[in-house]
C-alpha cells in the first residue's frame, strides 16, 4: 500500500501549499520491493543518489511477502537500514495522541486513555540493526548489541529538547539490570540530564514500559529508546489510537529527514483502495514541521484530519458497526476539504 498511501500525501501537500502559497518539486523513485522489481536493489543507486540531494525524504510502506526468502541484500528491509544509514537520521520520533473521536478505537476504556499525548523517542541507527558481526550458519546466530557514548548522547538530547516544548518529562527506556549497553545508556542519560534541569528524568526498565504504555499512558510525555526497544514499544503504542494506520513517524538527523507511516506494506490491501492513508498523511505535516520550516501549514493538515474524524470520517478499520466506509481516495478527499 506504500504506493497508494503516499499518492494521498502529496494531494493533500498539493492542497495545503495551494492555501498558503508553497510549491513542491516533489520526485518519485523505486524503494524496497519496487527497486528490486526494477533494479535488483532495494535501495538502487539512483535512489541513494536522489535522497542525498533532497530536503526531505516522504516514504512508503516497502515490503513484499515474495522477498521474505530473498538473501539478505535483496530484503527491502536491508534498504530500510541502508536508506537510514546513508541519510544519518538517528533519531526517530512517533507521537501517539488520541483523537477525541476515536475514543471508542482502542480496546483499552476510555478512561485509560484520556489525556493521552506522547511522543517516543527511537535511536534509529545503533544497536542490534546494525551492529557487527553478524552471522547464521543454520546452526547457530549471532547479532551484536553495541551502543557508544556519541549515539547514546545525540538522541537523548533530542529527547530532552523536545521535552522541554512538551510536558517537561522524560521516560528513558533500558534494561540495565542485564544489559552493559543499558547500564552505559542509563549512565549517559543521566549526565546528560543535568544540563536539563527543568526535564523531570524516569529511568525504567523495559519491560515496565511495555506494562506502563498500556495502563498508564497518559502519565508519560515523551520516552526515550534504543532502537530495538522503540521497535517493540512504538508498535505497541498503536494499540493506543486503535490501529497502526493513523500514526506518523519523523527520523532526523544532521541532514534530510525520513518521513513514513509506522504501519507495513499489508500486501492483501494493495489496489484496493482501503488502506487508511491518515498516517502517511500526519507524516507529511511532519515534514512541513521538521524539514521545511512550515509550521503553520504543518497545523493546517493536523486540524483537517482531526476535523475529518470529529465529522464522522472512517477508513474500514476504524468504522463501528453502521458507519459509513470510505475508501484511501475518499478520506484523502475529506481532509483535503477539511483544508
Amino acid at each position: 500500500i506504500g504506493p497508494e498511501v503516499v499518492a494521498a500525501a502529496v494531494v493533500v501537500l498539493r492542497a495545503v501549499g495551494k492555501r498558503f502559497g508553497l510549491d513542491f518539486d516533489l520526485r518519485e523513485y523505486p524503494m524496497g520491493a519496487t527497486g528490486v522489481a526494477q533494479h535488483g536493489d532495494p535501495f538502487p543507486e539512483v535512489t541513494r543518489s536522489a535522497v542525498r540531494q533532497a530536503h526531505a525524504v516522504l516514504l512508503g510502506a516497502v515490503g513484499d511477502p515474495s522477498l521474505d526468502n530473498a538473501p539478505r541484500h535483496l530484503k527491502p528491509e536491508t534498504g530500510l537500514l541502508a536508506l537510514r544509514a546513508v541519510l544519518g537520521v538517528f533519531a526517530n520520533l512517533r507521537p501517539v495522541a488520541i483523537h477525541p473521536a476515536l475514543l471508542d478505537c482502542s480496546p483499552l476504556r476510555p478512561e485509560k486513555l484520556a489525556g493521552t499525548d506522547l511522543l517516543i523517542v527511537r535511536e534509529l541507527t545503533g544497536g542490534l540493526y546494525y551492529g557487527e558481526p553478524r552471522s547464521n550458519d543454520g546452526q547457530s546466530a549471532v547479532n551484536t548489541l553495541r551502543y557508544s557514548r556519541t549515539e547514546i548522547e545525540r538522541v537523548a538530547r533530542v529527547a530532552f529538547t523536545t521535552a522541554q516544548s512538551r510536558r517537561r518529562k522524560l521516560l528513558s527506556v533500558d534494561k540495565a539490570n542485564v544489559l552493559e549497553t543499558s547500564q552505559l545508556w542509563r549512565l549517559v542519560v543521566t549526565e546528560l540530564g543535568r544540563e536539563f534541569p527543568d526535564v523531570a528524568l524516569e529511568h525504567i526498565y523495559v519491560d515496565y514500559a511495555a506494562m506502563r504504555l498500556v495502563s498508564d499512558p497518559a502519565s508519560i510525555d515523551v520516552l526515550l529508546t534504543e532502537n530495538m526497544f522503540g521497535d517493540i514499544l512504538s508498535d505497541e503504542a498503536a494499540v493506543l489510537v486503535g490501529s497502526l494506520g493513523l500514526l506518523p513517524s519523523a527520523s532526523l538527523g544532521n541532514g534530510p529527514g525520513l518521513y513514513e507511516p509506522i504501519h507495513g506494506s499489508a500486501p492483501p490491501l494493495a489496489g484496493k483502495d482501503v488502506a487508511n492513508p491518515i498516517g502517511a498523511i500526519a507524516s507529511a505535516a511532519m515534514l512541513l514541521r521538521h524539514s521545511l520550516g512550515q509550521p503553520e501549514a504543518a497545523r493546517a493538515i493536523e486540524g483537517a484530519i482531526a476535523r475529518a474524524l470529529a465529522e464522522g470520517a472512517r477508513t474500514r478499520e476504524i468504522a463501528r458497526s453502521g458507519e459509513t466506509v470510505l475508501g484511501t481516495r475518499a478520506m484523502t478527499e475529506r481532509i483535503v476539504a477539511a483544508i
